[in-house]
């Protein structure tokens, strides 16, 4: 009851996570968080900004027409996310391999890369890469050593393979390939225990990849626009598969395979 003697309705109850303030994002010596976006700035070099301090967290140098990346990143040792994409980059320091704290993304999208440094492979605690759009005919060797990727993305490049450590990403969730000159999977790749998506599109393998039978968490596979002729009986047995694309291929019709897939819920789209 009011002032006025009149009843009021009683509070609205309240998350119990509304009460919960939300935690303050890490700050540095001059209070503020530790991120710098310089974003679309055409800036034409790393400005003397990023040395300012080094406690950055997540440094994003997308589109900056940037041609060169000083050896010196490899001193931002908390660094968690860098964005690189959109840029000039012909190649990359091996300082990169320092960064050990680097843990959310690294973004080296849509530059001129024909060749990714090894020292990559240090990158042991790194969940997100993205190289697609670029000029690489192959990945690192020691892409294996990369043991927390969760999300692998090297789309639209000119690999014509990849190597057998790829097999030991056994955190890998995704895998993006699209637009590769692919015929064939390492067959390591049977070590992906834990891969959901597979994106194999307009690369040039003329059969399913036999390699996926040993995948029990797979979900989903594209292979559209590619050159295979015929579905293997053993697809019908991936346990976990949703969706199964092979439109673009030559393909012959397997009614029984497709039947037995689609009576357990699985999309076929040939």
């Amino acid at each position: 009851m009011n002032s006025t003697g009149i009843p009021q309705p009683p509070p609205a109850p309240t998350s119990a996570l509304a009460t919960v303030p939300a935690p303050a994002p890490p700050r540095g010596p001059s209070g503020t968080p530790p991120r710098l976006d310089l974003w679309r700035r055409h800036l034409g070099r790393v400005p003397d900004e990023v040395w300012a301090r080094d406690d950055w967290q997540e440094l994003i140098l997308a589109e900056n027409d940037l041609a060169a990346v000083p050896p010196r990143i490899g001193t931002l040792q908390h660094l968690r996310t860098l964005d690189l994409g959109h840029n000039h980059l012909a190649e990359l320091p091996d300082e990169l391999g320092d960064l050990a704290g680097l843990s959310d993304f690294l973004y080296l999208h849509d530059n001129r890369l024909a060749k990714l440094p090894e020292a990559l492979g240090r990158l042991t605690a790194l969940r997100y890469l993205n190289v697609a759009e670029n000029r690489l005919t192959e990945l690192p060797h020691n892409l294996g050593a990369m043991a927390a990727l969760v999300e692998l993305r090297a789309e639209h490049n000119r690999l014509t393979g990849l190597p057998d450590s790829l097999g030991d990403l056994t955190a890998l969730r995704e895998l993006w390939l699209r637009g590769n000159d692919l015929t064939s999977l390492p067959e390591r790749t049977a070590g992906l225990a834990d891969l959901r998506h597979l994106d194999l599109r307009e690369n040039a393998f003329d059969h399913v990849p036999e390699t996926l039978a040993a995948l029990p968490r797979l979900r989903h596979v594209d292979l559209r626009a590619n050159r295979i002729e015929h579905l293997p009986a053993w697809a019908a047995d991936l346990p976990a598969l949703e969706k199964l694309d092979l439109r673009w291929n030559p393909l012959t019709p397997a009614p029984d395979i497709t039947a037995r897939l689609e009576r357990r819920g699985c999309i076929v789209l040939s």
